[in-house]
């Protein structure tokens, strides 16, 4: 029996379409898999989302907060830009426990087709490059990085880790995650005029 519209709340559609979209792909989820999922009619998604693409987008966006929060909260802590950029690299790039890189790569994908799933995903990133370009800021201003274009370097880092995050998520077995990380910081490094090390844990 589906449950009626007063006794759902949204985070939970939210919360159960991106377990179902994490598990069988955007392009294969079907709206009457998530409804079924959460134990509602298609109806009620429609009402609170509208449209597939609505639902998708902010269920993306939805899983994608608690990386944001948690870069927030880097961020308010403050600190030396050296030890700020390690802790954002260790937060951006891919760990072993971790699915969201999956559906990150999953939700590029259908990007191409989704309006709405792009525009989130664009915002999302961008986040993350302005948190690494206002790091870079600070380093050069204080003198701990030789950089002498932030925003050339943001884009290069943050494509940097991209790229190694597709391949060590899709050919897990081409790239482990501790050669991932050595050249996320071998690359950093040379971006910023640091030796390698000075990124390590």
């Amino acid at each position: 029996m589906a449950r009626g519209f007063g006794r759902v709340r949204r985070d939970d559609l939210l919360r159960t379409a991106c377990e179902v979209i994490s598990a069988q792909g955007f392009g294969h989820t079907r709206t009457v898999d998530i409804a079924q999922a959460a134990g509602v009619s298609q109806g009620l998604l429609f009402y609170h989302f509208e449209t597939k693409d609505n639902l998708f987008a902010q269920a993306f966006e939805y899983a994608a907060q608690r990386d944001l929060d948690t870069l927030a909260k880097l961020e308010e802590n403050g600190g030396a830009p050296l030890a700020r950029l390690r802790d954002l690299l260790k937060l951006y790039s891919p760990s072993a426990k971790s699915k969201s890189w999956a559906l990150w790569i999953d939700a590029w994908s259908e990007s191409l087709r989704s309006t709405a799933l792009e525009e989130v995903s664009r915002t999302i990133d961008l986040r993350w490059k302005q948190a690494l370009r206002a790091i870079l800021d600070d380093g050069v201003a204080e003198g701990a990085f030789k950089c002498p274009d932030p925003d050339g370097s943001t884009w290069r880092i943050v494509s940097l880790i991209d790229g190694l995050a597709v391949q060590a998520t899709v050919h897990k077995r081409v790239l482990t995650r501790a050669r991932l990380a050595e050249l996320v910081r071998i690359g950093t490094a040379t971006e910023l005029g640091l030796p390698p090390e000075a990124l390590s844990d």
